[in-house]
């Protein structure tokens, strides 16, 4: 019971959505040139939209990147760490090779181009690396406090509580 409670109590401060300032990190595992790859990274995979119809921050504008970074840092073994980091450092290599130009420079369609390429690699860390970005991009870009408050229109449980609301009754009819 002590421990339910405790973590009743605990929830609005841990369930509060997370800020660029409590994704970051006093332990880095990327470069600075790293950081910015998976920044353009998770912008292409979810772009800033502006249309007539629709406008929204991209990922890279959310600071989704720094979610990643922050998730693949603390809660991620050696071992996909290190897939990740190689998986980053390939990227420009792979975009040199595609488009003789960095990642970054590269266009949106070129850039889409290549992360299709690496979601259907048969290289299972390139395709492990494409999977875990994605995912880990989704989860932050649905999680941030844009999305939460502007788009899903998210209310804290137990919602919202109406105190005076006037109530009809219906009275049933006995059976005869």
């Amino acid at each position: 019971m002590a421990g339910a409670v405790g973590g009743l109590i605990s929830l609005p401060a841990w369930a509060t959505g997370w800020t660029p300032e409590t994704v970051r990190s006093s332990r880095k595992i990327l470069s600075g040139s790293q950081t910015d790859m998976l920044a353009n990274m998770v912008e292409t995979i979810i772009p800033t939209t502006d249309t007539t119809t629709a406008a929204g921050p991209g990922a890279k504008a959310l600071n989704v990147h720094l979610f990643v970074q922050k998730m693949v840092t603390d809660c991620y073994d050696k071992p996909a760490q290190e897939n990740f980091r190689k998986g980053l450092d390939s990227l420009d290599g792979l975009a040199q090779t595609a488009f003789s130009k960095p990642f970054a420079e590269g266009d949106a369609a070129q850039r889409t181009a290549l992360l299709t390429q690496l979601a259907q690699s048969t290289d299972k860390g390139r395709k492990d690396f494409y999977s875990l970005v994605k995912n880990l991009t989704i989860r932050g870009y649905m999680s941030s406090e844009y999305v939460m408050t502007n788009l899903t229109h998210y209310q804290f449980i137990p919602g919202h509580y109406y105190g005076c609301v006037p109530v009809k009754t219906k009275t049933l009819s006995q059976p005869k």
